[in-house]
């Protein structure tokens, strides 16, 4: 592939390469590629690898990966701070900012579409929070657990409920807090902004590969995971005073390795449903990329067929592709 000679920065608006997809499928592969070819940095766009001394249960690129290209987004916070789209939106969008200024390629990489929305198109305004409600928020979840403000979510906004995970308190406490303050349901504001003009223009593209392919890649993935020392990191973790009901404890595999040391879940049927819940991630990761019209779809493999259409939206900020794949891996 040529190295494409029109830097970014010629441009008026940043140009970035978009590289998203399911969990397990190679993003960080291929967006090493794409920025080794096109003089470009990577901006991670993964809500769990920004977290330091969560590396493996978080699949974080390795030293040699980070060695190879520069990446921005990730280690960034400890694992205790509170993090939501909206400062990834502001950090990672002045991330952008300073590449494109340098000329170089912003290949903003993850599978947690989320943040690439909020980076694109920013996030709906909203009225502050009210303190008191929040904090009356965070009492009923530490006496009633999540459940019950997920239960009371599901009610007044059930699009809303759907799309967050009942163990996901942040998002729950943020949806019910938003209603309070604007009257409206979450899932209502962000359905409008989903008519908000792009802050970057970017070039998207989705990894797919069969189902029973990635299936199967994520099921040794978590093996690989479970070889390297998940257990021990965990272990590690809650030693250092991070507990359970943290949102960055709550997530796939550590909440799982969090159920083996305390809560009596046998070992085999940890790893069972670790891999389970892996599969469904990678399932409702689909789901919401498929959403995306503009995402030009191909298998790991194949990415080297759109060097054409990334060097002419490299050069004329026109994205075209060839006949794409459709996200399930099929033409």
């Amino acid at each position: 592939m040529q190295e494409n000679m029109t830097p970014a920065s010629a441009h008026p608006a940043p140009l970035i390469l978009v590289v998203c997809g399911p969990t397990g499928i190679g993003k960080t592969r291929t967006a090493i590629d794409l920025a080794r070819r096109f003089k470009g940095e990577i901006v991670g766009a993964d809500s769990m690898q920004i977290y330091r001394q969560m590396d493996i249960g978080t699949a974080k690129p390795t030293t040699d990966e980070q060695a190879c290209v520069r990446h921005h987004m990730i280690d960034i916070v400890d694992p205790d701070t509170p993090y939501d789209a909206a400062r990834y939106a502001r950090e990672a969008g002045r991330a952008v900012g300073a590449l494109h200024q340098g000329g170089l390629v912003p290949v903003v990489a993850g599978g947690t579409g989320l943040y690439i929305k909020a980076l694109l198109y920013g996030l709906f305004d909203s009225r502050p929070p009210d303190p008191e409600y929040r904090r009356h928020l965070e009492q009923a979840a530490d006496a009633h657990g999540t459940v019950h403000l997920h239960t009371r979510l599901a009610a007044r906004d059930p699009a809303a409920a759907a799309d967050i995970h009942v163990n996901d308190r942040f998002r729950i406490i943020r949806a019910l807090e938003t209603l309070q303050a604007t009257g409206r349901p979450i899932s209502v504001l962000q359905q409008e902004h989903r008519f908000a003009r792009p802050r970057f223009t970017s070039f998207k593209i989705g990894l797919t590969m069969p189902r029973q392919a990635l299936y199967e890649r994520i099921d040794r993935r978590v093996d690989q995971m479970v070889a390297e020392g998940l257990l021990e990191e965990v272990r590690g973790l809650l030693a250092r005073g991070y507990h359970a009901g943290l949102k960055s404890m709550q997530s796939i595999g550590y909440r799982h390795m969090v159920d083996f040391l305390q809560n009596g879940v046998a070992w085999e049927e940890t790893l069972r449903l670790l891999k389970r819940d892996t599969r469904r991630y990678a399932k409702r990761q689909f789901t919401w990329f498929r959403a995306d019209p503009d995402i030009v779809w191909t298998t790991p493999d194949d990415a080297d067929a759109l060097a054409t259409a990334i060097e002419t939206f490299l050069a004329t900020g026109l994205a075209t592709a060839p006949t794409q794949r459709g996200p399930d891996g099929n033409l």
